[in-house]
């Protein structure tokens, strides 16, 4: 006869973790740096849930670390702590085994801000286990269908250009790709850090997603990313005064604009952020236009367009623009200083 609790397990879709594995968290992951941004971050997946809580740790300007198999939770902090003393990444990895009496049954992922890259799999892991490094990266996985594995995700890591997290994202696809955790999948996380470009430049959590609970994890990572930069990624880029990191903010506009129905609230948010930049402003023009086609009587979309007309130096069009927003909200402070400033009139 069946056990009843197998039994409700299967109806539930719940797969039973095999005895000898439970407490493990079965993982691929990759852990990297990049020099021309100073980002640092974590990408994970796993059959467990909540992966995203135990292995990817990171602190800018000091380092990047994955815990997993066994995990060590205290590998995180403390390793961070070891890398902010300017240790390298193989001194700390040295430091954090040597005082675990159970590192055989770990594995471990550590980048510094030099580009060291170190990762380690104890002979007491799952198989199959591994794990490769190279200039800025350390990948590592265990109970795996294989070593393609992780050799799928060095390869398109390298392969890919762009932005570090879409990088990561794209290392995990392959991961996946190639067999990923041999018991299926269940979770999966990123995490990207970057000195004061988190919400509002209020922390250095510059990407921090997790996929807890899901059947395909790291395609739902993926798709819940293609938000989080439009709103979270894109303004960095566009403020961050490279070359090369404006290039990537407009790309992330353009796949915005081109993988969803119009919103006119989206266009209005490109539109301004270009404006108010100085940046491309035909384009702003162009966005604010279209925002308004699908939302006419949308009194802040008309104050977009006449920033985005004043800054393409049409300064009698921004004002008739400035002056319908304020029929609609007559009492707004901000619309009243605008049109002030479109008329080059002094400041009360």
């Amino acid at each position: 006869m069946i056990p009843l609790l197998t039994v409700m397990l299967v109806i539930t879709g719940i797969v039973p973790v095999p005895a000898d594995h439970a407490g493990w968290t079965s993982t691929f992951s990759i852990v990297a740096f990049d020099p021309h941004t100073g980002e640092l971050g974590v990408a994970v997946a796993s059959r467990v849930p909540f992966v995203g809580h135990d292995v990817p740790w990171a602190e800018a300007g000091t380092g990047a670390i994955a815990t997993q198999a066994l995990v060590n939770q205290s590998f995180g902090p403390d390793g961070l702590g070891l890398l902010r003393e300017v240790l390298s990444a193989s001194a700390v990895m040295d430091s954090l085994l040597t005082a675990d009496p159970e590192r055989e049954v770990r594995q471990l992922g550590i980048v510094d801000v030099s580009g060291g890259a170190v990762s380690f799999t104890g002979n007491e892991t799952f198989s199959w286990s591994g794990g490769i490094t190279g200039s800025g990266y350390a990948i590592q996985g265990n109970i795996l269908t294989g070593e393609d594995v992780i050799l799928d995700m060095e390869t398109t890591f390298l392969l890919t250009e762009g932005p570090l997290a879409g990088r990561l994202l794209a290392a995990l696809q392959a991961g996946e790709d190639a067999g990923g955790d041999s018991r299926g999948k269940q979770s999966a996380a990123i995490l990207v850090v970057r000195a004061n470009s988190g919400h509002q430049g209020c922390s250095d959590r510059f990407v921090d997603i997790c996929v807890s609970d899901h059947e395909d994890p790291v395609s739902e990572l993926i798709r819940l990313y293609g938000i989080w930069e439009e709103y979270n990624v894109f303004p960095v880029y566009l403020d961050a005064g490279s070359e090369l990191e404006t290039q990537w903010a407009l790309l992330i506009m353009e796949r915005s604009l081109q993988n969803a129905e119009p919103d006119p609230q989206v266009l209005n948010y490109y539109a301004w952020t270009l404006a108010e930049r100085g940046l491309q402003p035909e384009r702003a023009v162009a966005l604010a236009e279209q925002a308004l086609e699908l939302a006419p009587q949308d009194h802040n979309i008309m104050d977009t367009l006449a920033e985005a007309l004043f800054r393409s130096g049409d300064a009698g069009s921004a004002v008739e623009w400035e002056l319908r927003a304020l029929e609609l909200d007559p009492d707004n402070g901000f619309y009243q200083s605008q049109l002030a400033r479109f008329r080059d009139e002094p400041e009360e």
